[in-house]
């Protein structure tokens, strides 16, 4: 369960000048959202994963057989779960994609202030991973580099409840991975992506790198819905146990909508 206490004396809220910063560039943040998603190799755009079995080779011509002439490949690698050993894979991006063609708006929660948090982030030992389960792994989980905890309150009922939560490395970007009420709510005006929704910690007072303590700012009006809620083809990490929260976080992204 995640860290909590009922014991702190006053909420996260950040400074009037780092909110009404936020609030006006929420609307640009919304529209790159909106870009990304929709690229030639946005989450939108992906339209096949394969990971090759041991000694199997794909060249680019085969890989891409049946795709028009706006699909293109990308090769990655990973470490297998099963032996440790590295395996190989591709994915297939397509500019026409159905899911692009079908894409109407991200649905978001209207901006609020009072979810622009300041947190204070304490970097741990660089060797430290925690278990994350992964949407399409089964029950199996992938260990990933946690370079810190991320402490920051939350009111709820008129009281503060402090969270610690863990941020990975998303190269060189701390990712918090978070899940709440909203994921799992009936409310149509409440609900959101079930699966989670991830948060990009900004760094505050100058800190540029993640073994460094200081204050971070969450601003959970920009939480968004992972890779994995606008294509199948991605296996996105899970929130892990401390990063499931008791309050309803009523901001940030909520589903992709579909036009008729």
């Amino acid at each position: 369960m995640p860290s909590t206490s009922s014991t702190v004396t006053a909420p996260s809220r950040a400074s009037i000048d780092t909110t009404e910063s936020a609030r006006a560039g929420w609307e640009s943040w919304l529209a790159r959202r909106a870009e990304r998603v929709t690229g030639p190799r946005g989450d939108l755009a992906l339209v096949e994963t394969r990971w090759l079995e041991p000694g199997e080779s794909v060249d680019d011509e085969a890989a891409l057989a049946g795709y028009g002439p706006t699909a293109t490949l990308t090769r990655m690698r990973r470490a297998s779960l099963d032996t440790g050993e590295e395996e190989y894979g591709y994915r297939v991006w397509d500019a026409a994609s159905e899911g692009i063609r079908s894409f109407d708006a991200i649905e978001t929660f209207p901006f609020d202030a009072a979810w622009v948090l300041e947190a204070w982030f304490e970097p741990v030992d660089d060797a430290r991973t925690i278990p994350f389960e992964h949407l399409r792994d089964n029950g199996a989980t992938r260990d990933l580099v946690v370079p810190g905890d991320i402490t920051f309150s939350l009111v709820d009922d008129g009281r503060a409840h402090e969270y610690t939560v863990a941020a990975f490395d998303d190269g060189g970007t701390l990712l918090v991975p978070f899940g709440d009420p909203t994921n799992r709510s009936d409310d149509p005006e409440l609900k959101s992506y079930p699966v989670g929704r991830f948060l990009v910690v900004q760094r505050l007072g100058g800190a540029a790198d993640a073994g460094t303590p200081g204050p971070v700012l969450l601003d959970f009006n920009r939480a968004y819905i992972p890779p994995c809620g606008f294509s199948p083809h991605y296996n996105c990490p899970l929130p892990p146990a401390q990063n499931r929260l008791g309050v309803a976080v009523t901001a940030g992204e909520r589903r992709v909508l579909r036009a008729d």
